[in-house]
């Protein structure tokens, strides 16, 4: 019994340390998105994707926000 509470315990961790990391996420694409060198057309998408991202995160979808942010993150090279 004790160790399925660990492991409930441990896996809701897991999920709170991932939701913090989306800010951590917006800031690298933040950082790398001056210096990218990108089309027109791919600078919109990578800014799509990162207030898309950005408005998971703020309604709790931290998996959604993580994929999206993940994605632009890619796209600037960060």
């Amino acid at each position: 019994m004790k160790k399925l509470l660990l492991s409930a315990v441990l896996a809701s961790a897991a999920g709170l340390a991932l939701a913090h990391n989306c800010p951590n996420e917006m800031k690298a694409i933040d950082a790398k998105l001056g210096a990218a060198k990108l089309s027109a057309g791919d600078m919109t998408k990578v800014k799509k994707l990162r207030a898309d991202g950005e408005a998971a995160h703020k309604s709790g979808k931290h998996d959604e926000s993580m994929k999206l942010l993940g994605e632009a993150k890619k796209m600037v090279g960060a």
